[in-house]
């Protein structure tokens, strides 16, 4: 409780007072000191960010909802707010645009996503089946799908004859990523689901695929993602980012599973949460970077 009072009386008195005092002494504002006092990053960003929002000046506000072909225009706009002058500053704006590139790009990469994830698997679509199929022949190669209805789909980690079923949750964002992971990086995708099919340590494949995907997906939606993309994103963060991060989630987890041996798959949800925590305490480090350390296959 104690924790709150002062959290309410700092954001709503005192962080303004003192940030009028500084700049006194130093002559800059607070998002100045931010833009030149931090590297390219998510401590900048992140400390751009809180300073945005908490302002007590609606432009500033606004300006972590500014779509791109505004910015610069809007960039112009807080120049002038706050009395920064380029001749005086001349990275000032740079430093800005680049936080709020990051800023608003993680706004419309989830937009991006919770469409794709509210697409539903059609089978009437061929774009849709297409890539059903790429999956199958990325993964098994020299193995002929019988149908397109079989038990087949068994063997890359799917529940049932009909792998549609299994992409409601996550819908078309499941497969995608899926498809990505097996193309960009196709050798070790094969290597994965050979672990996958371990007589002892095995597990659902595809099945895990999606429930990862909900993982990152989650991890997205909370702003949990927003010290890893603006670590390794400079600019607007697209779809492929996140598949990418999606690559790093299902190799990391599929060596996670192994090491620790888990008795039965009937132990997934435990070894999952387990997983899902060490990600979360990663995400909580201002140096995180969830990137796969092999190159992936270019197109």
């Amino acid at each position: 409780m104690f924790g709150s009072i002062w959290g309410y009386f700092y954001t709503s008195f005192l962080r303004y007072w003192l940030k009028w005092f500084i700049r006194q002494v130093t002559g800059k504002c607070e998002l100045q000191r931010i833009c030149a006092g931090y590297k390219p990053g998510a401590p900048r960003t992140t400390k751009a960010e809180y300073s945005l929002k908490n302002s007590k000046s609606k432009l500033l506000r606004a300006a972590v909802n500014v779509e791109e072909d505004g910015l610069e225009k809007y960039l112009d706009l807080i120049m002038r707010e706050k009395n920064v002058k380029t001749q005086r500053d001349p990275t000032f704006k740079v430093n800005l645009k680049l936080c709020l590139l990051q800023i608003t790009g993680y706004r419309n990469l989830f937009t991006s996503v919770e469409e794709l994830r509210k697409e539903t698997f059609d089978s009437d679509k061929v774009q849709h089946e297409e890539m059903l199929l790429k999956l199958w022949d990325l993964l098994m190669p020299e193995v002929k799908l019988e149908s397109r209805v079989t038990k087949q789909w068994g063997d890359i980690g799917f529940q049932g004859d009909d792998p549609k079923t299994d992409f409601r949750g996550m819908g078309m964002l499941g497969l995608t990523n899926l498809v990505f992971f097996s193309e960009k990086y196709t050798e070790e995708a094969r290597q994965v689901l050979s672990h996958a099919n371990h007589p002892k340590l095995g597990y659902s494949y595809a099945i895990v695929g999606i429930n990862l995907t909900e993982m990152a997906y989650s991890l997205l939606k909370s702003g949990a993602l927003k010290p890893h993309f603006y670590n390794t994103v400079s600019g607007r963060p697209q779809l492929q980012h996140l598949h990418q991060l999606f690559c790093y989630l299902v190799y990391k987890f599929d060596k996670f599973w192994v090491e620790e041996e888990p008795e039965s798959i009937m132990e997934f949800n435990h070894y999952r949460e387990k997983f899902h925590d060490n990600i979360k305490i990663q995400l909580l480090d201002p140096a995180v970077a969830l990137t796969m350390t092999i190159s992936p296959k270019s197109n």
